[in-house]
């Protein structure tokens, strides 16, 4: 079993992952090794929440230029974690 703190890397704070809080959904970037089932208790372990489920994807990298170089952003994976009904909040997102 791994530390459910490298599973969940950092959460997502874009516009769009903001307005999902109203539905109880919350982003993180997770590892990406990690399965659903993985996460879904990580999620649990480390906030004290009950998860409903739990999708995820794996984002490709963007490719940068600096002059006449040209690099690659590492590949990363996404979870969109939506909570139970009668769950409570994440009070981490709470002050964003």
């Amino acid at each position: 079993m791994r530390n459910p703190h490298d599973i969940i890397r950092k959460p997502v704070v874009t516009e769009r992952s903001m307005n999902d809080m109203a539905e109880g959904k919350y982003t993180f970037v997770v590892d990406k090794k990690a399965n659903k089932t993985e996460i879904k208790n990580a999620v649990e372990k480390v906030f004290g929440v009950k998860v409903e489920k739990v999708n995820t994807m794996l984002m490709e990298g963007k490719v940068k230029r600096q002059g006449i170089h040209e690099g690659k952003r590492p590949d990363w994976k996404k979870a969109v974690v939506t909570l139970t009904k009668d769950s409570k909040g994440i009070e981490f997102f709470e002050g964003m």
